[in-house]
């Protein structure tokens, strides 16, 4: 019994990324009036269509690295007014800044 808890530990965990990967540089080039051909060029196409608001494009961004209890996530929300971007739920500077060490953080291994 021992010997297989001892063995658990051992066990490699890979590294879970769901989602499109929101670059903040990317999410601030969004812009009110702009086309959905050109937001899909910026943050790439969306993961999860809504099929009952087609009006709104969710980007979600979630990265789980190994052993590591710490998460990385993003969230984006496109809303439309026919083809055109009429507003955008995105983080604040500050949270975004955040965001950004933390995923640093996990890139280098350093988070546990």
């Amino acid at each position: 019994m021992a010997l297989g808890a001892l063995a658990s530990g051992c066990v490699y965990r890979i590294n879970i990324q769901q989602g499109n990967f929101l670059d903040q540089a990317a999410v601030e080039q969004v812009k009110a009036g702009m086309t959905r051909s050109q937001v899909r060029y910026l943050l790439g196409t969306p993961m999860v269509a809504d099929s009952f608001n087609k009006e709104r494009w969710d980007y979600i961004y979630y990265l789980k690295k190994g052993r590591s209890r710490h998460v990385d996530s993003r969230r984006v929300t496109v809303y439309f007014d026919g083809d055109k971007v009429a507003k955008l739920d995105k983080p604040t500077a500050a949270e975004a800044a955040a965001q950004d060490a933390s995923a640093a953080q996990i890139k280098n291994g350093r988070t546990y």
